[in-house]
């Protein structure tokens, strides 16, 4: 429950904010979301559930409504605060504006710290071993198919010479310059060569940072590396779970990163292939480690490895000889994910042989790095083989994670399965995929019922006016004391905006739409204001912007130069008083800033169904029929609409905006989903034509 005392805390801060926040005024939406998260997070609604979410309207002040809230409480419990984003602009939003502004203002007395995957850091004994020229050649890594430039070699002693100045930090995002990728895979931190407890890597940069993390009170990461931890069993590289508060911001995204996360592929031929590595390079580590147990694990690791390779080669032969339709993309799907009893039998050994080569394979990398840290062998010989092994270790836990999937029969959990035929110049090859279609079990068990408590907000988490889409997808369906919330926008949408649906002789679904779109769309556009035109295909976007070219438009193209420089471009043509007309897909209809007059006027060309192409997306509505469900109705219009919602949030960024949208798609008035989507979005004046 709430305390008095706590009560006043979150007042008092409330206040100090707004007395130093410029142009500040109380809003009703945003004082009722602080009331709501922090209720939610003491237990008011339920005892040990704590999570609440919420759909906060652009303007509402979201990220300021749940500092107010759930800082001072995580603060009083003595929990972290670990706040999850999606994209890299709401971090540094954070980071660098909000979080400090709040530190200096509110009147508490708290630390923060941007959290990133140890990959993003630089591993100092890497860094210096890669410039050692009597060390052993870093050109045995798997990663290195050829030597690197005198460029490349520049930039690894431009590196080494500001870290020892202490110029540079040794994150990969600070450096001001490009790392090219080569370079950073040489001596970026890893999980199994980058250990602390070896002195060699005890004051590498990304140690250094976990160790600073445990001073911090608020922590910001992304969703990557939360479901990271949570793979691990959680709390082993953040806080514990039960000793932390989540903001998972930008939630809508979260069900799709987690999918992807717990998705695996591998090739046949190409597994053969490293495997007959991995066999050379376990004799030349077994070799270097002092540990006479090393013998034992490098035979143990031989003999799984070449029942591995041998049963690979069977379903190799089974996978060339099959009679599989494979369709116009050289895939082919297995029906309701169930895989013939040809593979599964195979795929039950393949599993059981390469769990047995990872145990193997682990054992002799923790000897070796014993080995170290005892000063028996030297860091400069075991650490390119410390990270070799780790490339290893990496490979057979996504290519075990597959195959035991491959072996599983009668799962509760649906899975899409696939298989990609590869035409190279001289040889073929199959990669074989895995994907669970629904996650929501996955962050229910890891995340919901261990954390101490959670509040996931986004501008659009319902669809088609209920939650009831995005609390299935991520697992929150049907969990007692789950609080949905809906906070409306201050903005005054009848007279700031108004949406603009004309007649249209042409529906988007007719063949020659794209023609009658590059025909119509001159009428809708402004030369004179800012114009931004959003597609739902590419393909649509070129097909128009050729032809309006030919017609002398001078158009900004999303994918003709990088989305930075196409904004300043944008800017630039209003900062000098002239119009500009920016085409773009779906992409920029999420997260795209410009406010004021640097936009104006939004066409959405049409409504931005997805076209379930993808073996994943037509699992997913296959798995929706066996259940007697309609695929379309039940995925693709509550996706639909949810995009209509972001695209129509690009017009209208702060109060004193105004403009005009233009939807291009009759749809929304002569369907039924149509005017379904129509009743979701903000109440805009209306123009139905």
């Amino acid at each position: 429950m709430l305390s008095d005392a706590l009560k006043k805390t979150i007042r008092q801060t409330h206040q100090h904010i707004a007395d130093n926040l410029e142009g500040y005024h109380p809003r009703t939406s945003q004082n009722y979301l602080v009331a709501e998260i922090a209720k939610t997070l003491a237990g008011e609604y339920h005892k040990s559930q704590r999570i609440c979410v919420i759909e906060a309207g652009t303007g509402t002040g979201k990220s300021l409504a749940y500092c107010l809230s759930a800082l001072p409480l995580a603060l009083a419990k003595k929990k972290k605060l670990i706040i999850s984003t999606a994209t890299v602009a709401l971090q540094e939003q954070l980071i660098e504006k909000e979080l400090p502004f709040f530190k200096e203002h509110s009147g508490l007395d708290f630390k923060f710290d941007l959290v990133k995957g140890r990959q993003r850091y630089v591993c100092v004994q890497k860094l210096n071993a890669a410039l050692n020229e009597d060390m052993v050649q870093v050109s045995m890594l798997p990663t290195l198919s050829s030597p690197l430039s005198d460029m490349e070699q520049k930039c690894l002693r431009d590196l080494q010479s500001a870290y020892q100045n202490k110029k540079w930090q040794g994150d990969r995002d600070s450096w001001a310059d490009t790392i090219p990728d080569k370079v950073w895979n040489i001596i970026a931190c890893d999980k199994h060569a980058c250990q602390r407890q070896m002195k060699s890597h005890h004051l590498c940069p990304f140690h250094l940072a976990r160790q600073k993390m445990a001073q911090m009170d608020v922590l910001v990461i992304n969703h990557a590396l939360l479901l990271a931890d949570l793979e691990l069993g959680g709390g082993k590289i953040l806080p514990e779970l039960d000793e932390s508060f989540y903001v998972i911001d930008e939630a809508h995204h979260l069900p799709h990163i987690t999918r992807d996360f717990s998705s695996a592929a591998a090739t046949i031929k190409g597994t053969i292939d490293w495997l007959d590595k991995l066999l050379k390079f376990s004799g030349k580590m077994a070799n270097v480690i002092v540990s006479q147990k090393a013998i034992g694990q490098n035979f143990k690791l031989n003999d799984a490895a070449n029942d591995a390779n041998k049963d690979l080669r069977v379903v190799r032969d089974i996978l060339d000889k099959a009679d599989f339709n494979y369709n116009d993309d050289d895939t082919f799907r297995f029906e309701h994910g169930v895989v013939p009893e040809s593979l599964t039998d195979k795929a039950k050994d393949i599993s059981d042989a390469t769990l047995d080569a990872l145990r193997a394979l682990s054992k002799m990398h923790d000897a070796l790095t014993l080995d170290v840290s005892d000063g028996d062998v030297k860091p400069y010989l075991a650490d390119p083989l410390l990270t070799e092994s780790g490339l290893y270790i990496n490979r057979l836990e996504q290519l075990n994670k597959l195959w035991f999937s491959y072996a599983s029969k009668g799962e509760s959990t649906p899975h899409a399965r696939w298989i990609k035929r590869l035409e190279y110049k001289h040889h073929h090859d199959h990669l074989l995929c895995d994907c669970p279609i629904e996650v929501g079990y996955y962050l229910k068990d890891k995340l919901w019922q261990e954390c101490a408590g959670a509040v996931l907000c986004s501008a659009t988490l319902s669809a088609m006016g209920t939650f009831d889409h995005f609390s299935k997808e991520s697992g929150l369906r049907n969990e007692p004391g789950v609080k949905y919330i809906k906070a409306n926008s201050p903005f005054d949408y009848p007279n700031q905006a108004t949406l603009h649906l004309p007649v249209t002789e042409k529906d988007p679904t007719d063949k020659t739409f794209s023609d009658y779109l590059a025909s119509i769309l001159p009428t809708y556009l402004n030369k004179e204001a800012a114009n931004l035109v959003l597609f739902a295909s590419y393909w649509q976007m070129d097909h128009v912007v050729k032809i309006l070219r030919a017609n002398h438009w001078k158009i900004l193209v999303q994918g003709e130069q990088s989305r930075d420089s196409l904004l300043k471009a944008h800017k630039s043509h209003i900062d000098s008083g002239k119009g500009s007309v920016l085409f773009g897909t779906q992409s920029l209809s999420e997260g795209l800033d410009l406010p004021g007059h640097y936009l104006e006027n939004l066409i959405i060309t049409k409504i931005p169904f997805a076209v379930p192409t993808s073996p994943i997306e037509e699992a997913q509505a296959e798995f929706v029929q066996s259940k007697g469900g309609n695929p379309f109705l039940s995925i693709t219009v509550p996706d639909a609409a949810k995009k209509l919602v972001q695209s129509c949030g690009r017009l209208l960024r702060k109060e004193s905006d105004s403009g005009r949208i233009t939807v291009l798609d009759r749809r929304l008035v002569t369907k039924r989903y149509g005017k379904a989507m129509l009743d979701t979005l903000p109440p805009f004046k209306r123009q139905i034509d």
